[in-house]
This record gives C-alpha cells, sequence and structure tokens, in this order.
C-alpha cells in the first residue's frame, strides 16, 4: 500500500485516486468524497439522457498526496545552512513566512484576539497541534507539535518563518519562544498587540 493510502482510507480509494491521477472518470467509473476528488465538468457526447459529470483531482490535492515535502524541505535547509550566515538565514526564514501570510489575504480590521485565532487556525491547518491561552494583555500559541518538525531539527531558525507568518495575519508583535530540544519541536509564540 502506498504511504498516502493510509492517510486516505486504504487501497480502495487509493485505486480511484490513482484512475484520477492519469486522467478524469465519470462517476460511474468512480466515487470520492474525502475532498480529494471535485467535479470538473460535465460530458456531453449526444447520447440520449442525462450528461455524464466528470471527475478530477481537486486542486491543490497533489500536495497531499506527495511525500515528498517534508525531505526535500529539509534538504534545502541543510544546504542553505552551509552556504549562508546565520543572519542571512534568519531574513530569508522571516521573509518566506511573510510571503505566506501575505497569500492569506488577513485583514487588520478584526478584533485583537479574533486576529490570533485566526493565526491559530491557520497553524493548525498546517499541521500545528496548539492551544490559545490569554497570558497578561497578549496571547501566546503553545505547541504540542510543530508543523516544520523535520526542517527546524535541521536548523531552529525555521522557526522565524512560522513567528513571522503569525505577525504577518495579527498585524501585531510576535516572540518566537520555540522548544527545540528533544525529538520532537514544539511552536511557542507570545502574541503583543502592536501599538
Amino acid at each position: 500500500m502506498r504511504w498516502w493510502e493510509t492517510s486516505i482510507g486504504g487501497a480502495a480509494r487509493g485505486r480511484i485516486i490513482a484512475l484520477l491521477r492519469r486522467g478524469e472518470r465519470t462517476v460511474d467509473e468512480l466515487v470520492e468524497r474525502e475532498g480529494i476528488v471535485t467535479q470538473s465538468r460535465v460530458r456531453r457526447d449526444g447520447a440520449v439522457g442525462k450528461p455524464a459529470t466528470i471527475y478530477a483531482i481537486a486542486f491543490g490535492a497533489d500536495a497531499a498526496l506527495s511525500a515528498a515535502y517534508a525531505p526535500v524541505l529539509t534538504a534545502i535547509v541543510s544546504v542553505l545552512r552551509d552556504r549562508m550566515s546565520p543572519r542571512e538565514l534568519e531574513s530569508l526564514y522571516r521573509d518566506a513566512g511573510r510571503r505566506v501570510a501575505a497569500s492569506q489575504g488577513e485583514g487588520r480590521s478584526r478584533g485583537f484576539e479574533t486576529r490570533v485565532r485566526s493565526a491559530a487556525a491557520l497553524l493548525a491547518s498546517l499541521g500545528a497541534e496548539l492551544d490559545v491561552a490569554r497570558t497578561g494583555d497578549g496571547f501566546t500559541l503553545q505547541g504540542h507539535a510543530c508543523p516544520l518538525a523535520d526542517a527546524v531539527r535541521a536548523d531552529p531558525s525555521v522557526c522565524q518563518s512560522i513567528c513571522e507568518l503569525v505577525a504577518g495575519v495579527t498585524g501585531d508583535s510576535v516572540r518566537e519562544c520555540c522548544i527545540h530540544d528533544g525529538a520532537s519541536p514544539k511552536c511557542r509564540l507570545e502574541i503583543r498587540r502592536s501599538a
């Protein structure tokens, strides 16, 4: 069984996805309801009766079916660490975090707590497991898992990208206090309302 078949429910679904990765199919040829498959179009071929609905892999689902992202990112981080100064790396990771935040289209018009919870929800959608806690006049995002764990093990300064991502989504001051020791890095971000 391929690695992604275990994450989507087994070999039967895997066969459906394998078929769709090779081309479009009709509903009579397959049925899938896990968000990986989407209705692509309706095929009208001149035959009498209801037109056939054509299905295809949903936009962006290829990323969920690839096991290459973590090892390739980790290798890139290792190469960058060998070639760049710590200052250059931190700047690069911060720029990456800003770009991801900008792609989210978040606005500053919402309240402080709402912005913090939006940032937490975004991190959760990326694979973080975390709690939001009010701490004094701000909030702490306390992680129990890191969405970039493999890359952080290769270079802890990768956390700066998550820090900038949260700062970009909230529009507020974020201090990275992540836990890098042990086998499982954990995110910890302190967020203070910007003046």
